[in-house]
């Protein structure tokens, strides 16, 4: 059979940077890294290869059919993607307090991410396309969506758990790798309320500076066992959907992402501001009450992000349009 997916350099690339922006995301609490991967229009093909960890392949990969066992669970995108994925982890995970500590990068950066949502989701609306009957029905799930994302987005996080169990690192990894697959619904956030967002945080900082490494390795083991079986179960479920309810299932996830916008709204007042590190903080939504230099720089920011999304929307659509031609 004739292979769909050419590999090249350049396709390896731009999947590794797909993996880094998902790994940024899901570390920033009210960002999942479903909406980039939805963004970046890869969400059905990572869902798609996810749930095909199933019978078949644990019967190629029994038989040594390694080849065909790879091919059936796309590997190559799953690789680069996780390698991608993993880096932007670290790298987030190491700078996201100095990010977001500052009030002004902070606003800034909740903007740009607002302006990128918000323009990716007119995308993804314009590309459903319902049937008569299912207008009402699309209508309905995506309100439910935006309600549903809205309340995850306000929940209150729970206190540090300190050193949590190897039992609830295990469960906490099997809910946060739902919710982060969900567009609209933070993984970290769900982490923050669970209590143990802090305490994973900071694994990546000790092991670097030597600490504990036996004991951050087997937290990280624990916690990548629970978000495996998570992501499988859920994935399944997810594959069904888009492929026996599309037009239902893309308006309930686009709901899912308006209503996460509460969690990115640029104007917050810090509740805490005794705290330092900004994953103890709590902050309260306010209305900016004066036109000024951040008022203007926040909105700037959301435009920019918003155009670029629609901008590299059109040079993909335009290198498809090409592709199609020339074949």
């Amino acid at each position: 059979m004739k292979n769909e997916r050419p590999h090249s350099w350049r396709a390896d690339a731009l999947t590794i940077l797909c993996g880094i922006s998902m790994g940024c995301a899901d570390v920033i609490p009210g960002v999942s890294g479903g909406t980039v991967a939805l963004i970046l229009g890869i969400y059905k093909r990572l869902v798609t290869a996810i749930s095909r960890f199933d019978r078949t392949f644990a019967g190629q990969a029994k038989r040594l059919q390694w080849s065909a066992a790879a091919e059936h669970i796309d590997a190559r995108f799953l690789f680069f993607l996780a390698g991608g994925l993993g880096t932007g982890v670290i790298v987030m995970s190491l700078l996201v307090n100095r990010l977001l500590a500052d009030p002004l990068a902070r606003s800034l950066t909740f903007a740009a991410f607002s302006g990128m949502i918000l323009a990716s989701s007119f995308l993804i609306a314009a590309m459903i396309r319902p049937t008569g009957q299912q207008r009402p029905y699309c209508v309905l799930l995506g309100l439910i969506g935006v309600g549903v994302a809205w309340w995850a987005s306000s929940l209150t996080p729970a206190g540090d758990a300190g050193s949590p169990s190897f039992l609830w690192l295990f469960f906490c990894g099997s809910i946060a790798i739902c919710a982060m697959i969900l567009p609209g619904i933070s993984g970290a956030l769900m982490l923050l309320v669970l209590g143990v967002y802090a305490h994973l945080t900071e694994v990546p900082h000790n092991l670097l500076h030597g600490e504990a490494r036996l004991h951050n390795l087997l937290v990280l083991a624990t916690f990548g066992c629970g978000c495996a079986l998570g992501l499988l179960s859920f994935s399944k479920i997810l594959k069904w959907l888009l492929a026996r309810h599309h037009a239902l299932t893309m308006s309930l996830l686009c709901g899912f992402m308006l209503g996460a916008l509460r969690k990115l709204w640029p104007f917050q007042q810090d509740l805490t501001p005794q705290i330092e590190k900004f994953k103890h903080k709590q902050f309260t939504l306010v209305w900016p009450e004066v036109v000024d230099a951040k008022l203007c720089a926040v909105v700037v920011a959301a435009v920019v992000a918003g155009v670029a999304v629609l901008a590299v929307d059109r040079a993909v659509r335009s290198s498809r349009n090409r592709d199609s031609s020339s074949t």
